[in-house]
């Protein structure tokens, strides 16, 4: 996955919500991508047309954040395409023009839901999120350990089937652990899958999202294995 500067990208993309922001507005870019990248979302960057039909046509993405006025191809082109050949993805568009016509323009096209410029980013991970729930289909199941349990279509953890109050990044982590339970996982390898990057002082980081963690679910639930990581320990069901 391509990543341009001043944006996240992950290459775990097996259990991330992968969310393509097409916007050549530089200032626009980083700021919604360090918005939803602290609500638990990966986001990949492309600030120009033909880059947002290739990465829209050839790499999967959960949703498209899609700016009608790209450089070299307009937005509404490249989702008429992306329809034409099939593509479903949930497409939120965005344009600093906010007339009716341009609106019935993009739903005509496929958009899935229409923001005009200026916007609130709480906004737009609100309709994100919406986006998601319609687009997702609910798992039956989830993920459980002893007392510990998840469910993925809802990213909610519980406790003894009493949902727990986690912010994104530590339901992310938390997911992480179900999913490897009784495995070691590196302070880096934790963050790149929380945050789509291990940075230097991500190992701080993790250290006092696992502290958080265990006040929530228990001081035993999490263990460390020192030198090497993280680990819940495999319990029977």
């Amino acid at each position: 996955m391509r990543a341009m500067a001043g944006c996240a990208a992950s290459s775990d993309s097996e259990t991330a919500m992968n969310i393509l922001l097409a916007e050549d507005d530089p200032s626009i870019s980083r700021h919604v991508t360090d918005a939803m990248t602290a609500a638990g979302y990966l986001v990949q960057c492309v600030h120009s047309g033909p880059e947002a039909w290739e990465a829209g046509a050839e790499e999967v993405h959960d949703a498209i954040i899609l700016d009608l006025g790209l450089p070299g191809l307009d937005g509404l082109t490249i989702l008429k395409r992306w329809r034409k050949d099939g593509i479903e993805t949930p497409v939120i568009v965005l344009t600093a023009r906010g007339s009716w016509m341009e609106r019935v323009d993009g739903f005509d096209a496929g958009a899935d839901d229409y923001l005009p410029k200026p916007f609130r980013t709480e906004e737009l991970i609100a309709r994100i999120k919406a986006l998601l729930r319609r687009a997702t289909p609910r798992k039956a199941s989830g993920l459980s350990n002893g007392r510990l349990s998840f469910d993925e279509a809802s990213m909610q953890a519980s406790l003894d089937g009493k949902p727990l109050d986690l912010s994104p990044i530590e339901a992310r982590a938390v997911q992480m652990f179900l999913q490897k339970a009784g495995t070691v996982v590196s302070a880096t390898e934790i963050a790149t899958h929380v945050q789509g990057r291990g940075e230097d002082g991500s190992a701080n980081a993790v250290e006092a999202m696992i502290a958080r963690l265990r006040k929530k679910i228990g001081p035993d639930a999490i263990l460390t294995r020192r030198g090497f990581g993280y680990y819940i320990p495999e319990q029977a069901e």
